[in-house]
């Protein structure tokens, strides 16, 4: 795909086709991370995961002796219905 650099505001960018983005696996407002080797311009998702953790390394730090409970809140406050 040839595409142009072109100016927005303050700063510069490329357009992308929808069929390129999904190729990539890559959405709309997704982060990347872009890097240039040997004057070569390399877009790929970002690690980072939905914000600064992993779901799946969040729920390995849990002891596996861990038991589930309830906890109570109180009476509602509001117009909650229960």
């Amino acid at each position: 795909m040839i595409t142009k650099i072109q100016k927005w505001g303050n700063s510069q960018g490329l357009r992308l086709a929808k069929n390129l983005l999904e190729d990539a696996n890559l959405c709309v407002g997704d982060d990347v991370d872009i890097s240039v080797k040997g004057g070569i311009m390399i877009v790929k998702p970002a690690k980072r995961i939905r914000g600064r953790y992993a779901l799946k390394d969040l729920v390995a730090t849990i002891p596996e002796d861990y038991e589930i409970s309830e906890i109570e809140w109180g009476d509602p406050v509001g117009k909650e219905e229960w």
